[in-house]
């Protein structure tokens, strides 16, 4: 990694913690998604600081934020915009939605995917009446760089979703240590750290970013090693649904981007390691027989950690 780039990288990450205190794995695996081009689900208790996560990033990244609440009543033009009919100009104008910002928090509370944002997170596209849309950052994109190898860069545009998801059993994981409350504590005496962030980089800076992470090296004899964890999740007798192949390209992505983060142009076994749980318990689906409806989260995660376990690291 050139030195400017982990230099950036380095500022993101303090600037980034002085937000949210002692979730260093946490700013890594977010930083990890947004350079892998992907989204990123948090589920965990209120008030651990999940949305103001969202926001440190958007605006250590000079991005906007805006917020989604996925509920029962929720609208697609919620979600996208409406067009709205102007009398002087006899037109109908489209006032976009929040899914056309730069970075998104929604908080999921029931397990209801909308069509529309699904289509949004995959394709960075949405459909409006009869027309098609992109992010409204894609035309000062291209205006900026008018080659056509830029031209392509911006479908990929950093416009990526974090969703929570607040969780209510005993299992409290993302509850602070008692060190780092004291901390919180005495650093939240006035305004909110996140009026505070300045702007770190910006979305031409996370392009170029994207574009490094997409050529760092995977030696085969890692593909081998993600395969087999995928083949173990297939056969699993604990789990219903294994890896999809797009889940395992996708575990290639963000091993990409932790190597980056690391500084490096290559990946390692443990880059692949200790992301497999992360990029897949969303992907795979336990069996009844092994959890019940309220445990089967937990479960998840505890097959796939037994399945990375007992797959040999490549030497």
């Amino acid at each position: 990694m050139p030195t400017a780039t982990s230099q950036v990288v380095s500022q993101l990450q303090r600037s980034i913690a002085r937000a949210i205190y002692g979730k260093e794995d946490a700013i890594q695996l977010a930083l990890v998604t947004l350079l892998a081009r992907g989204h990123l689900l948090i589920e965990d208790v209120p008030g651990v600081g999940k949305t103001t996560l969202a926001q440190a990033i958007a605006k250590s990244f000079h991005c906007s934020f805006q917020r989604i609440q996925f509920t029962s009543d929720l609208l697609p033009s919620d979600v996208l915009g409406v067009s709205v009919y102007n009398p002087e100009s006899r037109e109908f104008e489209f006032r976009s939605g929040p899914i056309f910002c730069k970075r998104r928090s929604r908080r999921r509370n029931q397990p209801h995917h909308p069509a529309h944002a699904i289509r949004a997170s995959r394709s960075h596209e949405r459909s409006t009446g009869h027309r098609r849309r992109q992010d409204a950052s894609v035309a000062a994109a291209i205006s900026r760089h008018r080659h056509a190898e830029s031209r392509r860069a911006s479908r990929h545009l950093p416009a990526s979703r974090i969703a929570t998801r607040p969780l209510f059993d005993a299992h409290q994981n993302g509850l602070s240590s008692h060190e780092t409350e004291r901390e919180i504590l005495r650093k939240r005496v006035g305004d909110n750290p996140i009026d505070s962030l300045e702007s770190i980089a910006d979305i031409s800076d996370v392009m170029a970013m994207q574009d490094a992470v997409a050529h760092v090296k995977v030696d085969s004899s890692l593909h081998d090693y993600a395969l087999e964890i995928v083949n173990r999740t297939r056969k699993s007798e604990q789990l219903n649904l294994g890896v999809s192949p797009r889940g395992t390209l996708m575990l290639q992505r963000a091993a990409q981007a932790r190597a980056f983060l690391d500084g490096r142009d290559y990946c390692l076994p443990d880059d692949f390691k200790q992301l497999a749980v992360s990029v897949f318990s969303h992907r795979v689906v336990a069996s009844s027989r092994h959890a019940s409806l309220q445990k089967k989260s937990e479960t998840t995660d505890s097959v796939l950690r037994d399945i990375v376990e007992s797959v040999p690291v490549p030497l």
